[in-house]
């Protein structure tokens, strides 16, 4: 296996502060490539697409570079089915706004409380303003696993959309996608997969996961801020038709992305893509290709990094993890320390050189569900750049605090 941390972390100019970034699963840092990639189209000069001179088309250029990477990442059977926006958030909401055109009062939308809420308000407030009834899969509180039967429970021949995620935010579940998604075409309902905490963690090929819509964001995998929303196959989308301006594209994907696109951070997905196909020096052929072993190495590099999370938290006296699943997950932990609040927690942590989140992480409904409340937790979560050496330091602060 050709990879390296310690040369991977090397590519990374943040890192060199010498402090622990536990929080991937608030935003992942940039490497080189990625920042040079933006810089140099910024500088080779950009100019909207549709212009007959070299800088339109070659904003043009990088559009469909950006798509055809994207298609590559998820298995994507093609580029035409990447719509990309500023956020997950908001292209949910585009979507939401799209589809529930036709929703009536009686039909109904299916969430799950392990979802971001990005996964849940946008259907919840558009089924409200149509008349549609709202049903929501619980979570299974000890584990912080979406059991499967009680999503599919819920989809009935009245379903219009299920929304849910493929790896929680919070605590890492990764639920069986493929029996919902299933289901959910069986009804003629559509299938919306958040997939922003997966795709960083997994080797994602659309077509096991029977999605119509996947979601990424590429700055939880090395990115720039910016968001794709994927379509199973470019046939859903040309039967869409969003809320545009009149002299907007007609072709899809284009008449779902409001306005100019931003072209520099569209070179830095590529880059970003290209770096993680990298990431194992040994990997060879197409893109793709590269992507799988590279993928491959990554998630055995998690995996043996989240072992020694996950037991030695465990071993910790004095603090609670929430949410143990018992199947496949992300390196995500979600924890409080007894007698002490979540961002007093992190706030101690950063005294200490150890960055990670707190609070609810948006996770809404699964705080709750969870029984600690909006008040959360504390949230440590690794990616492909995080060290044995950076879960031991965490390790032994917190046995320091809950001392």
């Amino acid at each position: 296996m050709g990879f390296d941390v310690e040369k991977v972390r090397a590519l990374y100019p943040a890192l060199a502060d010498g402090r622990a970034w536990l929080d991937g699963a608030a935003g992942t840092q940039v490497p080189e490539p990625v920042i040079e990639a933006i810089s140099d189209a910024y500088r080779a000069g950009l100019s909207n697409v549709g212009g007959p001179f070299e800088s339109s088309e070659r904003s043009a250029g990088i559009v469909a570079e950006a798509r055809s990477a994207i298609a590559d990442l998820v298995g994507a059977s093609d580029p035409a089915s990447v719509t990309f926006g500023p956020t997950m958030t908001a292209l949910t909401y585009r979507f939401a706004a799209t589809l529930s055109a036709g929703w009536n009062p009686g039909d109904e939308v299916v969430v799950t409380q392990l979802d971001h809420d990005a996964n849940v308000r946008p259907w919840v407030q558009h089924a409200q303003r149509a008349g549609a009834a709202v049903r929501t899969a619980e979570l299974d509180p000890e584990t912080g696993e979406l059991p499967v039967g009680n999503v599919l429970e819920l989809i009935g021949e009245r379903t219009k959309v299920v929304a849910v995620t493929a790896a929680s935010n919070l605590v890492g579940t990764m639920p069986d996608l493929k029996p919902i998604t299933d289901r959910a075409r069986e009804v003629g309902a559509v299938s919306f997969v958040d997939g922003v905490q997966h795709c960083p963690h997994d080797h994602v090929r659309l077509a096991d996961i029977g999605a119509d819509f996947y979601a990424t964001s590429s700055y939880k995998w090395a990115g720039p801020h910016l968001a794709a929303v994927v379509a199973g196959d470019p046939w859903t989308l040309e039967n869409l038709h969003p809320d545009k301006l009149v002299p907007a594209p007609e072709s899809s994907p284009e008449r779902f992305e409001r306005g100019t696109n931003p072209f520099a951070q569209l070179a830095g997905v590529v880059a970003a893509v290209e770096h993680l196909a990298g990431l194992d020096t040994d990997a060879t052929g197409t893109r793709a290709e590269r992507l799988a072993v590279s993928r491959k190495a990554v998630l055995a590099h998690e995996e043996q990094l989240a072992t020694q999370l996950f037991e030695g938290l465990a071993d910790l006296d004095g603090v609670t993890r929430h949410g143990a699943p018992q199947g496949a997950c992300t390196p995500t932990a979600f924890f409080n320390v007894r007698g002490k609040a979540p961002k007093a927690v992190a706030a101690a942590l950063a005294e200490r050189g150890l960055n990670v989140s707190a609070g609810h992480s948006y996770a809404w409904e699964a705080v709750h569900a969870l029984g600690v409340g909006p008040e959360g937790g504390v949230r440590a979560s690794l990616s492909h750049y995080s060290s044995a050496e950076d879960v031991t330091r965490l390790l032994d602060a917190l046995a320091e605090l809950a001392d």
